[in-house]
């Protein structure tokens, strides 16, 4: 996570670089195609979450 977040980019700033953390965080769980998973989000893997119940 470091090298594809954390140091990815110039920050100006750690508050800057933290508060790039969330939507970070959104973009690689829902939007990023995970090849070991069959080019799906790695959020597709979870069930149950909370609001969610089946």
């Amino acid at each position: 996570m470091a090298d594809e977040w954390a140091f990815a980019r110039h920050y100006r700033d750690e508050r800057t670089r933290r508060s790039a953390l969330p939507t970070w965080l959104h973009t690689y769980n829902h939007h990023r195609q995970h090849s070991a998973i069959g080019k799906v989000p790695p959020i597709t893997r979870l069930t149950n979450l909370p609001g969610q119940y089946s």
